[in-house]
């Protein structure tokens, strides 16, 4: 991770993990996940002198979307996100904000396929389509960092719930079974809760797979 800075917060209240992926050269940024709090995440983007180009959603449940709409409309990053996802980040219901404090609609700006590469802050991303826990989750790899950043699909020594609005427990298990088959042993798993993994590690002790 030599052009990497990753930096982590927890926050919101079910203990989302946000990142914030930070190239050591331009200073350039991308947001992972912005939970909750974009005041709060905010000021963390500020004080590490870093300008956000953009913020990638694994998935839209209310408590990995949270601060996503400010945060677009007061830094001007745009959103991205798997396009299976669309309706689910626009409709309270679907994104389970409905149930909780406030009622969540998020618009993404750019919405992608299975194996689409793009290039955020200087890095090369591939977004990767891994439906279960809801219909357009994603994962998202940086191949020259060797990093993953898995939202809830797959946890250290685990995998995400799929008994929500669009989950699937039959896909949630081909998701988490391509994405340990297809990337090497050494890439690192950040997930969207808990501690980091790698794909190694749940090769060898995830029960589920």
């Amino acid at each position: 991770m030599e052009k990497l800075k990753l930096e982590r917060k927890v926050i919101g209240m079910v203990s989302t993990n946000v990142y914030l992926a930070v190239h050591r050269e331009t200073m350039e940024a991308f947001l992972v996940d912005p939970a909750d709090g974009a005041d709060l995440i905010k000021e963390w983007i500020q004080k590490a002198g870093v300008t956000l180009k953009a913020i990638l959603l694994t998935h839209g449940h209310f408590d990995h979307i949270g601060a996503a709409a400010q945060l677009r409309a007061e830094l001007q990053a745009p959103i991205y996100a798997m396009q299976a996802e669309k309706t689910l980040l626009e409709d309270p219901n679907l994104n389970v904000s409905a149930n909780w404090r406030r009622s969540l609609s998020v618009k993404g700006d750019r919405f992608l396929t299975d194996g689409e590469q793009i290039t955020v802050a200087g890095f090369e991303i591939t977004a990767y389509h891994t439906p279960g826990h809801t219909k357009g989750s994603a994962c998202y790899y940086l191949p020259s960092e060797q990093i993953l950043f898995s939202g809830d699909t797959i946890f250290c020594e685990s995998i995400g719930r799929s008994d929500l609005p669009t989950g699937n427990g039959a896909e949630l298990l081909r998701s988490a079974r391509k994405i340990l088959e297809l990337l090497p042993e050494d890439t690192a798993i950040y997930p969207g809760h808990d501690e980091e993994t790698s794909v190694a590690h749940e090769r060898r002790y995830n029960p589920f797979l």
